[in-house]
């Protein structure tokens, strides 16, 4: 993109600037908000039909667990396609399925089963998009277009919860799954409308066509989609340089989920006072925005990658004291000092789009989106189980060990796949 001054360092303002990177931004803020109250008011649907803890919590996990399927198998779907289309059809799709959640008088397994099938649709359209953004944002712009896309979804989360459990007490359920559809229906008119129509990825040089009897690019046929999303997903986990850098950012967010799962119950049985849980979980939402802020504004691109590596560290280490019977106010402040590690994340963004294969940048993010999805179901799930062996307390240091354990595992790839300024 167009800079100023040969020597001013990119800011927010930059990434901003760039129309498409806008038009991209404030519709997934959108779709995230809509997909909030979508999940909560389903929750409250689900646990007031059947009053099951499991059920409403399932209803929660189908929009998760089931994008591994749709970001392995389909995932070269977000370089085939073109991005407008996809991404418009993936909003209405979405939008299709919150209306029918509002209007049909669905079973709950079917309801659930339509939610965790558009789910497997997710990793492609999420690849796609951030294939763009990596497309129309360069060097330190791209990193600070990731930055912002990232504090924009907590903040769309924390709105999505605090207007879906003002639209499920004014609205009712099937009201609020109705303003989701229009939320939806909405990014998905702003995406048609102000999105340029833009081609897809170039294909593969050579996509092996020998070994399944196809001729590959240069013979105008590709593998079957199943094939080609299968084998770059194997490309992608079993590259030296991208592997480490997508554990990077699977792993600790795995651990830091699990930790923050456990924060009712933790607030619970050290006795703190009403609402002090949703204080405790709002530290470390907060913690990661100013985190990313003060990386994004304050450290330079080589700082930023240099502070990798004690960045994961520091959303471990500050779980450890959560063990022992620390007062509210600290395990506030521990909690905020851990979100604020977080922005280790921006270290890794340039490193890794420059590991990625021209070819396969919109497959390789949405396999990024789906490990982080499943990882962050799947990390509570564990931490959890774990706290019902050794009590809450221990059961959140245990997190912040396992991302201390990570952290020192993957310090020597890193250091090699993010090379020293």
């Amino acid at each position: 993109m167009t800079m100023t001054g040969a020597a001013r360092r990119p800011a927010y303002r930059d990434a901003l600037g760039e129309p498409r990177f806008r038009v991209l931004f404030a519709t997934r803020t959108v779709a995230i908000m809509a997909d909030t109250l979508r999940m909560l008011a389903l929750s409250v649907l689900v646990y007031g039909r059947t009053g099951s803890p499991l059920l409403a919590s399932a209803a929660f996990a189908a929009g998760f667990l089931p994008q591994v399927a749709g970001g392995t198998l389909a995932g070269a779907l977000a370089d085939r396609l073109r991005p407008r289309p996809l991404i418009a059809g993936a909003y209405a799709l979405e939008a299709v399925a919150a209306l029918a959640l509002a209007l049909l008088d669905l079973p709950i397994a079917a309801a659930l089963a339509l939610v965790a099938l558009i789910a497997c649709a997710t990793p492609v359209f999420a690849g796609a998009t951030n294939r763009l953004v990596a497309e129309v944002l360069t060097g330190d712009a791209y990193v600070l277009g990731r930055s912002l896309m990232t504090i924009s979804a907590a903040i769309a989360q924390l709105l999505g919860l605090a207007c879906g459990g003002i639209a499920v007490a004014v609205l009712g359920v099937r009201g609020a799954l109705l303003a989701a559809t229009a939320a939806y229906l909405a990014a998905a008119l702003l995406v048609r409308l102000l999105l340029p129509d833009l081609p897809p990825a170039p294909p593969p040089a050579s996509d092996g066509g020998a070994a399944d009897g196809t001729d590959g690019a240069d013979g105008g046929r590709r593998r079957s989609l199943v094939k080609e999303s299968w084998a770059g997903t194997v490309r992608l986990l079993t590259d030296p340089v991208v592997r480490p850098l997508l554990l990077a950012q699977w792993l600790p967010s795995a651990f830091c989920a699990g930790a923050e799962s456990l924060l009712v119950p933790y607030a619970a049985v050290r006795g703190f006072g009403s609402g002090t849980a949703a204080l405790l979980l709002g530290c470390t939402v907060g913690g990661m925005l100013l985190g990313n802020l003060a990386a994004g504004r304050l450290l330079s691109p080589p700082a930023r990658e240099r502070l990798l590596v004690p960045l994961m560290a520091l959303t471990g280490l500050p779980l450890l004291p959560l063990a022992l019977g620390v007062p509210a106010p600290a395990a506030a402040a521990l909690l905020l000092l851990a979100g604020t590690g977080l922005a280790y994340e921006l270290g890794i963004q340039r490193p890794f789009v420059d590991a990625l294969p021209e070819d396969g940048r919109g497959h390789a993010f949405g396999l990024l989106s789906t490990g982080l999805m499943t990882l962050q179901g799947i990390g509570p799930l564990a931490v959890g189980a774990l706290a019902e062996f050794v009590t809450v307390g221990p059961a959140l240091a245990a997190a912040g060990v396992l991302i201390l354990a990570v952290t020192a595992l993957l310090r020597p790839a890193l250091r090699r796949s993010v090379p020293a300024p």
